[in-house]
Protein backbone atom coordinates (compact mmCIF):
# COMPACT_ATOMS: atom_id res chain seq x y z
CA UNK A 1 0.00 0.00 0.00
CA UNK A 2 1.45 3.30 -0.77
CA UNK A 3 1.46 5.71 1.70
CA UNK A 4 3.03 9.98 2.07
CA UNK A 5 5.66 8.67 4.19
CA UNK A 6 6.21 5.52 1.60
CA UNK A 7 6.63 8.22 -1.35
CA UNK A 8 8.56 10.94 0.21
CA UNK A 9 10.87 8.27 2.06
CA UNK A 10 10.43 10.37 5.39
CA UNK A 11 10.96 8.97 8.91
CA UNK A 12 10.19 9.78 12.40
CA UNK A 13 12.13 12.93 13.51
CA UNK A 14 14.04 13.35 16.99
CA UNK A 15 11.58 14.46 19.77
CA UNK A 16 12.81 16.80 22.48
CA UNK A 17 11.10 19.14 24.94
CA UNK A 18 10.78 23.09 24.59
CA UNK A 19 9.90 25.27 27.62
CA UNK A 20 6.88 27.16 27.14
CA UNK A 21 6.57 29.78 29.43
CA UNK A 22 7.48 27.08 32.54
CA UNK A 23 5.48 24.13 30.41
CA UNK A 24 7.16 21.23 28.60
CA UNK A 25 6.02 21.07 25.43
CA UNK A 26 6.84 18.48 22.69
CA UNK A 27 8.57 18.91 19.77
CA UNK A 28 10.03 17.25 16.49
CA UNK A 29 13.34 18.03 14.59
CA UNK A 30 13.01 20.64 12.26
CA UNK A 31 9.79 22.21 13.89
CA UNK A 32 9.77 26.25 13.75
CA UNK A 33 8.54 27.46 17.41
CA UNK A 34 5.41 28.40 16.24
CA UNK A 35 5.11 25.14 15.02
CA UNK A 36 5.58 23.39 18.35
CA UNK A 37 3.92 26.03 20.13
CA UNK A 38 0.81 25.21 17.52
CA UNK A 39 0.97 21.84 17.96
CA UNK A 40 0.71 22.26 22.03
CA UNK A 41 -3.09 24.11 21.18
CA UNK A 42 -1.12 27.58 22.42
CA UNK A 43 -2.32 30.54 19.86
CA UNK A 44 -1.08 33.75 21.12
CA UNK A 45 2.39 34.06 22.75
CA UNK A 46 2.57 37.41 22.10
CA UNK A 47 1.20 41.19 23.76
CA UNK A 48 1.18 44.31 21.60
CA UNK A 49 2.62 47.85 22.76
CA UNK A 50 -0.27 49.45 22.72
CA UNK A 51 -2.98 47.68 24.58
CA UNK A 52 -1.68 44.43 25.48
CA UNK A 53 -3.90 42.53 22.73
CA UNK A 54 -2.85 38.96 22.36
CA UNK A 55 -0.84 37.90 18.73
CA UNK A 56 0.67 34.63 17.32
CA UNK A 57 1.47 33.71 13.94
CA UNK A 58 -0.11 35.58 11.27
CA UNK A 59 2.11 35.19 8.07
CA UNK A 60 4.00 32.14 8.73
CA UNK A 61 6.36 33.26 6.48
CA UNK A 62 8.41 35.58 8.17
CA UNK A 63 6.99 38.96 6.46
CA UNK A 64 5.06 40.52 9.46
CA UNK A 65 6.03 40.74 13.16
CA UNK A 66 3.08 39.29 14.85
CA UNK A 67 4.82 36.15 16.29
CA UNK A 68 7.37 37.30 18.00
CA UNK A 69 8.99 35.54 21.16
CA UNK A 70 11.85 35.85 23.82
CA UNK A 71 14.20 32.76 23.37
CA UNK A 72 16.48 31.86 25.55
CA UNK A 73 16.22 35.25 26.78
CA UNK A 74 16.95 37.02 23.49
CA UNK A 75 13.42 38.87 22.97
CA UNK A 76 11.82 40.10 19.29
CA UNK A 77 12.55 36.63 17.51
CA UNK A 78 10.31 35.25 14.80
CA UNK A 79 8.92 32.06 15.81
CA UNK A 80 7.86 31.38 12.98
CA UNK A 81 11.29 31.58 11.62
CA UNK A 82 13.64 30.04 14.94
CA UNK A 83 14.00 26.50 14.81
CA UNK A 84 13.16 24.75 17.71
CA UNK A 85 16.40 23.34 19.82
CA UNK A 86 16.16 20.91 22.45
CA UNK A 87 16.44 22.64 25.61
CA UNK A 88 15.19 26.30 24.62
CA UNK A 89 13.49 28.38 27.17
CA UNK A 90 10.82 30.45 25.17
CA UNK A 91 8.73 32.87 27.14
CA UNK A 92 5.77 34.81 25.70
CA UNK A 93 6.82 38.49 24.45
CA UNK A 94 5.23 41.43 26.37
CA UNK A 95 5.13 45.00 24.19
CA UNK A 96 8.89 45.38 22.46
CA UNK A 97 10.49 42.49 25.07
CA UNK A 98 12.79 45.36 26.92
CA UNK A 99 10.64 46.05 30.01
CA UNK A 100 13.51 45.30 32.00
CA UNK A 101 15.44 48.29 30.16
CA UNK A 102 12.60 50.34 31.01
CA UNK A 103 13.73 54.08 32.44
Amino acid sequence: MRSPRSLVGGSPQARFTVDFDGRELPALEGQSIAAVLWGAGVLAWRTTREGGAPRGAFCGIGSCYDCLVTVNGRPNQRACLVPARPGDAVTTQEGTGHADLAV
